[in-house]
C-alpha cells in the first residue's frame, strides 16, 4: 500500500515538472512575440508619422511608405504598408498648409 502512494506520488511530481516546464516555454514565446510585435507596431506608426508630416510634398519622394486616399475635401486617409497596419485620418488647412490628425485605428485584415 505504501509503495503504491509512493509511486503515485512521483508520477504526481514528474507530471508537475512537465507541466512546469511546457508553461515555462510558452511564457519564452509569449515574451519574444510580444517583442516583435511592438517593434513592428513601433516601425508602422514611424512610417504612417513620416506620411503625415510630408503629406503636402509626398510627389518629390521617390519613395512611399504608405498607402493615400483621399476621402473628400482635404480629408486624407494614410495607411501603412507594414504590417500591423495603422490607418490615421488627417486633415490639411488650406490656408496654413498643416496637417492635422483627426484620428488612428489598427487595420486589421
Amino acid at each position: 500500500m505504501i509503495l503504491a502512494w509512493v509511486i503515485s506520488l512521483l508520477l504526481l511530481c514528474s507530471s508537475l515538472i512537465a507541466y512546469l516546464e511546457r508553461l515555462g516555454a510558452l511564457r519564452i514565446v509569449e515574451v519574444k512575440t510580444v517583442e516583435v510585435a511592438q517593434k513592428h507596431f513601433i516601425a508602422a506608426e514611424k512610417s504612417v508619422l513620416d506620411c503625415e508630416k510630408n503629406l503636402t510634398t509626398l510627389a518629390n519622394l521617390e519613395e512611399n511608405a504608405c498607402f493615400i486616399q483621399s476621402v473628400g475635401k482635404n480629408r486624407w486617409l494614410i495607411s501603412s504598408k507594414e504590417k500591423p497596419a495603422i490607418q490615421i485620418g488627417v486633415v490639411i488647412d488650406e490656408t496654413t498648409g498643416t496637417v492635422t490628425r483627426m484620428n488612428w485605428r489598427h487595420v486589421f485584415e
